[in-house]
């Protein structure tokens, strides 16, 4: 069990890194790669490869802005996939999962599975901070946004539950609520039947030798997870099962709903220009620590949409980061 504490200025402790994971499905080859390899319509889904808002360089510029105190960077992608405006920079490493990741279980296009070997990357801290490529932070963090005073994972809980274990055989739902089903049912057979709060998307603080030793508990369910090309029914959530493993061994402790929303601020872009106003309003009325804009155009973005997300991303964030050209 760790037990280390951070205070909230990092003065003097250990290092932190940031670790992305990113996908563009604009890299030739790569859309080939996804209809060659998926099976279900969920597979072949562009919400969850697309990169039409270059959110990732946003997400470099907010990390330079409020994150001063993070070491380095890690960028995650499929080989040989780099961002066109990235320039060199000793802070930043590109890491494809060739180097981290089973070679028997590659190509993988799951993020679970990624997520499960992050913990392997070469040189990373002992304690780093895991971002979606569309969760960004928006105002100032330090490391004691993450950790309470006696060094647990602070977990934001979120209103509504997560589905119920026994979903997890339905072949109604996604695989990801089926996944999400399935690490309900994975966490009731040891430490009792509950209903969770709905997932979170915000940037996680992992400490690696409990993201170690969480995987090791269910060893598996995570090689099973490892081993599926796509998202899948009986995966495991790694960024889900973490904070709850945490919370039911007494290494966690959660926040309120309150801070919940006010700090952690999540919006689902569609093509509804409407929507996407009031979604994206919400950011400046609540100035909120991190934020997720999550895809849900469908096959046609619309143009007006994404020109409204780009000019607010460039309103946020106008200073280029020392990771651009």
């Amino acid at each position: 069990m760790t037990t280390a504490k951070l205070d909230a200025t990092h003065g003097g402790q250990e290092p932190i890194d940031a670790v992305f994971t990113w996908v563009d499905d604009r890299f030739p080859g790569y859309a080939e790669s996804l209809r060659r390899y998926g099976r279900i319509e969920a597979d072949l889904n562009p919400n969850r490869t697309r990169d039409n808002l270059d959110l990732i360089k946003y997400n470099f510029r907010a990390l330079t802005q409020f994150a001063p105190w993070i070491r380095q960077v890690y960028l995650v992608s499929c080989s040989p996939q780099v961002p066109v405006w990235l320039a060199p920079s000793p802070r930043l490493r590109i890491v494809h999962h060739d180097v981290f990741v089973d070679g028997n279980v590659l190509p993988t296009f799951n993020s679970f599975a990624i997520q499960s070997f992050l913990h392997r990357l070469p040189g990373l801290s002992r304690r780093f901070v895991m971002f979606d490529d569309d969760v960004f932070l928006a105002a100032p963090v330090s490391p004691a946004h993450f950790l309470d005073g006696d060094g647990k994972l602070r977990v934001f809980k979120r209103f509504g539950h997560t589905p119920c274990a026994s979903l997890r055989h339905s072949k109604e739902i996604s695989p990801w609520n089926a996944a999400l089903a399935h690490t309900n049912y994975l966490l009731n057979e040891v430490y009792g039947r509950v209903r969770r709060p709905s997932f979170t998307h915000a940037p996680l603080f992992v400490d690696c030798d409990l993201w170690e030793e969480m995987i090791h508990n269910w060893p598996e369910d995570f090689a099973l997870t490892r081993s599926s090309w796509f998202r899948a029914q009986y995966n495991v959530v790694p960024d889900y099962l973490y904070p709850n493993f945490l919370l039911a061994t007494g290494r966690g402790t959660t926040v309120s709903v309150l801070r919940t929303y006010r700090e952690t601020y999540y919006h689902g872009v569609d093509n509804f220009l409407p929507w996407a106003q009031c979604g994206l309003f919400g950011i400046d009325l609540l100035r909120p620590r991190s934020v997720c804009l999550n895809d849900g155009f469908g096959d046609d973005p619309n143009p007006s949409v994404v020109s409204l997300v780009r000019r607010l991303l460039e309103r946020k964030f106008p200073t280029k980061s020392p990771f651009e050209t």
